[in-house]
């Protein structure tokens, strides 16, 4: 009896640890900020932007609706100048990214 009851508990808990140990939206968006952000904007809540005129992206909900940027992040963000490169992301990235975008409002 009391092995089957730590057997059926053991394996509850080998099922449930991929699902504890698997990294958020938020945490793969932040992932994300950093592996292709950071290097111009600030992607946490305090620290300043690298390059001066990239705003953090703290702010960006001050400018945009965080929700509203998915469709400019599917077809490509392009801007006016040469620094910021033209991204399109999938829709699994754009679902972490806005993710984290909105644990910084």
């Amino acid at each position: 009896m009391l092995q089957g009851t730590l057997r059926h508990g053991l394996i509850g808990l080998l099922l449930i640890t991929p699902a504890v140990a698997a990294p958020t939206a938020e945490q793969r968006g932040k992932a994300f900020a950093r592996a292709n952000c950071a290097r111009c904007h600030a992607i946490d809540r305090a620290s300043n932007s690298p390059l001066k005129i990239a705003p953090p992206l703290r702010a960006l909900h001050q400018r945009y609706p965080v929700e509203s940027l998915g469709e400019a992040l599917a077809e490509g963000i392009n801007t006016g100048h040469a620094d910021m490169p033209a991204f399109e992301l999938s829709p699994d990235q754009i679902h972490d990214l806005l993710s984290y975008l909105k644990t910084l409002e």
